[in-house]
């Protein structure tokens, strides 16, 4: 029976020297005491993880945290210092713009020779070649060298190749971010056709949101450290988004005080901040917590502050059930400083519920913006449910816009 694991990796980890002269490299490799003029940088320390058989798998972390590191050596790109790693099947990869691309060949010949690295025939490469020409889309400077190609088109080649080959496992870094927005949709769509046919993916991405809405499992690099990983991708995104901030666990609110509920089981509520002002509801003025699509709803938010505050940032966003954002807005675009007194506070807003009816999860948070860095006082994901209901049928999508249709 195969095995049932796509990549493996076991206490993996890549050292760097560090000089803070280029004469101390001389001096160290030269020196009859082996005498050290450097210092170690761990790009990865310790590392062990398996990662299943036709999971998607999204990477995130801060720029230097490994996350690179780790898929080039997966990849053969870089040799790790300890450690091993296994990949169980044929691997494709868009590590970087033009990587495994010669700069001389033409687009054609970068097909082929891409094609007979990842072990396929002549013949095979021939039944896929219009295939990939097609989806890449870059005119005729298919039949010219890749040296002439912007990064676009670069992108579109390398995704156009990987993909079409459909690998056992893929690995992408950042690579999608750039084209424009047809090409974008065109990888999404192919990432999901790769998905349904239990490609694996190892995804790394700044981007959170694609995290959330695209990925089984998400794994937090931290300093080279493998810092948390879970299958439940929106903690995750949670853990990352504290240390983005610089948040550590004093910055929880405090469990002891009384006024507020820190976690909403309902909702597997997610809160952090430094709990010197919180948020302790959101309430809509609508009967029995229903919103009706289309229709103007206000509302207020209730914030708790234990000290005056000169200036602070709400938002909110609304997700579905998928995690993708829906909408979201702040206050950034009011004209002044919206302050906090000690003790009650009431913000007053009012909004179009224009999205289709069904359930969606409510997140908020609130920042103090009055000095020089931003202090995170009470972030709140998500917070708790709200339901949208119509007295029309509803076309499929997202956006409630009903069109009215005049025959003339």
């Amino acid at each position: 029976m195969s095995e049932d694991w796509a990549i493996k990796i076991e206490h993996l980890s890549k050292v760097y020297k560090i000089f803070d002269k280029p004469m101390d490299r001389v001096k160290e490799a030269l020196n009859p005491f082996r005498k050290r003029y450097s210092r170690d940088f761990y790009a990865l320390n310790d590392v062990s993880l398996t990662i299943k058989k036709g999971e998607t798998v999204g990477i995130i972390g801060k720029n230097g945290a490994g996350k690179s590191t780790i898929l080039k050596i997966i990849t053969g790109v870089l040799t790790p210092t300890s450690g091993s790693v296994q990949v169980n099947g044929r691997i494709a990869s868009l590590l970087e713009l033009g990587a495994g691309f010669n700069p001389e060949m033409t687009g054609v010949e970068n097909i082929y020779m891409n094609g007979t690295i990842m072990g396929y025939s002549k013949e095979e490469m021939d039944e896929r070649l219009q295939d990939i020409v097609d989806f890449a889309d870059i005119g005729d400077f298919i039949h010219q060298p890749v040296k002439m190609y912007s990064s676009g088109m670069f992108a579109r080649l390398a995704f156009a190749v990987n993909a079409s080959l459909e690998p056992d496992v893929l690995i992408v870094d950042e690579a999608l971010s750039v084209g424009d927005f047809m090409f974008q949709f065109k990888c999404m769509q192919r990432f999901k056709e790769l998905q349904k046919k239990g490609v694996t993916v190892l995804y790394v991405t700044h981007n959170t949101q694609e995290v959330i809405s695209t990925c089984d499992r998400a794994i937090f690099f931290h300093e080279g450290c493998l810092q948390f990983e879970s299958s439940d991708v929106e903690y995750v995104v949670y853990k990352y988004a504290k240390c983005v901030r610089d948040l550590g666990e004093q910055d929880e609110p405090n469990e002891s005080n009384n006024d507020v509920v820190l976690t909403n089981a309902d909702v597997n509520e997610n809160r952090f901040g430094s709990s010197e002002a919180i948020i302790k509801d959101i309430v809509f003025d609508s009967p029995n917590g229903m919103l009706e699509a289309g229709k103007l709803v206000n509302g207020k938010i209730i914030i708790e502050a234990k000290k005056n505050i000169d200036s602070i940032v709400f938002g909110f966003s609304v997700k579905n059930k998928n995690g993708d954002v829906i909408w979201g807005d702040n206050t950034t675009r009011i004209k002044g400083d919206i302050k906090l007194k000690e003790g009650e506070n009431v913000i007053a807003f009012s909004t179009a519920i224009n999205i289709v009816p069904g359930e969606y999860l409510l997140y908020a948070g609130i920042a103090d913006i009055s000095g020089a860095n931003r202090i995170e006082l009470d972030q709140r994901w998500p917070m708790k449910k709200l339901k949208v209901f119509s007295q029309k049928n509803v076309p499929e999508g997202m956006v409630y816009a009903p069109v009215s249709f005049f025959v003339e």
